[in-house]
C-alpha cells in the first residue's frame, strides 16, 4: 500500500509542478478586464494575431482579455493611451517595430517609446523578402547589387509607406550593401503598389513574407532574399541576403506586449507567463507560422527590452541617415 502511495504521488508531482506557474500567475493577475490596445485597424496583420494570442491568454487567466483597435496618426493614438493609462496592467499594449521607430519619425509625440513603458515579452518576428519583376535582367542577388552599383540612381523601388518597415528594410539593405542608390516610391501600402511591379514600371519590392510568400508562389513575382539569418522552411529555396554578400543583414517587422512603466513587477511577470503559456499551444504557433510570424518562445521582459533597444539602436540611425520624413 505504502509503495502504491508513493508511486502515485511521484506520478501527480509533474502536474502540480505544472500547474504552479498557472496559481502564481492568478494570484497576480489583475482582478478586473484587461485592454489590450492594438494601434493598428481591425483585421489587419497586426489584429489579427494579438487577437490570437489574447484569446489563448484569456483561457489561462481570470478575466477576458478585451482587445481595442485604437487607429489613428500611425501607431500614435493608441500608444499614447497604454502611456497615459493606470500604472496597474490593466491596459496593455500589442505593438510593432513602429514603436522602435516612433521617436525618430516623429520627434514631437507626447510619451518616451522607452521611459514610459516597459517591455513584457516579445511574441514573434516577422521575416521580409525582396522580389523583383520576372523581367528585370538581374536573377540573383549578387547580380542586383551588381546592376544597381553600375546605375546609380536609374531604377526605382517600392515601399508600403513612407518610415514603414519596408522603407526602412530597403533603405538599411541599400546602405549595406556598399551604399547602393535608388529612387523611393511610397505607396498606401504593398499591394497598390502590385500593378506597377508586375508591369515593370518599378522593379523591385522588399515585402513582409505574409504578403510576399503568396506572389511567389503563384510565380508572378521572382525572389532574391529574405532577411533571415537562415533560410526559412517556409521558402526553402530562396536564400538569405548574408549568403548573397550582404554580410550580418537582418530585418524584420515584429510583435511585443508592453505596459506602461512602472507597472508592479509581479503583474508584468504575470502577463509574460500568460503569454510564454499562450505560445507554448501548438495551435496557436501553427496559426502564427501560417501568418509568417516566427514565434519566439521563453521571452522575459528582460530579454524584450533588449531587444527593443537594439532595434532602436539598429534603425534611428538609417531614419536618420536616409532622410526619412513621415507625409
Amino acid at each position: 500500500m505504502q509503495r502504491r502511495q508513493a508511486l502515485a504521488l511521484g506520478a501527480l508531482a509533474p502536474f502540480a509542478a505544472a500547474r504552479s506557474p498557472l496559481a502564481q500567475t492568478a494570484a497576480d493577475w489583475p482582478s478586473q478586464p484587461v485592454r489590450l490596445i492594438v494601434p493598428f485597424a481591425a483585421g489587419g496583420p497586426t489584429d489579427i494575431p494579438a487577437r490570437l494570442v489574447a484569446d489563448e491568454m484569456s483561457r489561462q487567466l481570470p478575466n477576458r482579455i478585451v482587445v481595442e483597435n485604437r487607429t489613428g496618426s500611425g501607431i500614435i493614438i493608441g500608444t499614447d493611451i497604454v502611456a497615459k493609462a493606470p500604472k496597474d496592467g490593466l491596459t496593455v499594449l500589442y505593438s510593432t517595430i513602429g514603436h522602435a521607430v516612433v521617436r525618430a519619425l516623429f520627434p514631437r509625440v507626447t510619451f518616451d517609446p522607452v521611459a514610459d513603458f516597459a517591455p513584457v515579452a516579445l511574441v514573434g518576428k516577422v521575416p521580409m523578402i525582396m522580389m523583383v519583376n520576372k523581367d528585370f535582367p538581374a536573377r540573383t542577388l549578387p547580380e542586383f547589387i551588381a546592376l544597381i552599383r553600375a546605375n546609380p540612381g536609374k531604377y526605382d523601388y517600392a515601399s508600403s509607406g513612407n518610415g514603414g518597415a519596408v522603407h526602412l528594410a530597403t533603405e538599411l539593405f541599400l546602405h549595406m550593401a556598399g551604399g547602393l542608390r535608388m529612387n523611393h516610391i511610397a505607396f498606401r501600402g504593398s499591394a497598390p503598389a502590385m500593378p506597377d511591379l508586375l508591369a515593370g514600371r518599378i522593379p523591385m519590392l522588399i515585402d513582409v513574407a505574409a504578403g510576399a510568400i503568396p506572389i511567389i508562389q503563384r510565380g508572378d513575382l521572382r525572389p532574391l532574399a529574405i532577411s533571415t539569418r537562415e533560410r526559412s522552411s517556409l521558402v526553402p529555396d530562396v536564400p538569405t541576403f548574408i549568403e548573397g554578400g550582404v554580410a550580418d543583414y537582418e530585418a524584420y517587422t515584429w510583435h511585443m506586449l508592453l505596459v506602461p512603466s512602472g507597472t508592479p513587477v509581479p503583474v508584468i511577470n504575470a502577463i509574460n507567463a500568460a503569454a510564454n503559456r499562450a505560445l507554448e499551444v501548438e495551435a496557436v504557433r501553427n496559426r502564427l507560422t501560417e501568418m509568417t510570424v516566427e514565434v519566439v518562445r521563453g521571452s522575459t521582459p528582460a530579454s524584450a527590452a533588449a531587444f527593443l533597444a537594439a532595434e532602436i539602436a539598429k534603425w534611428e540611425p538609417v531614419i536618420a541617415a536616409a532622410g526619412i520624413k513621415v507625409d
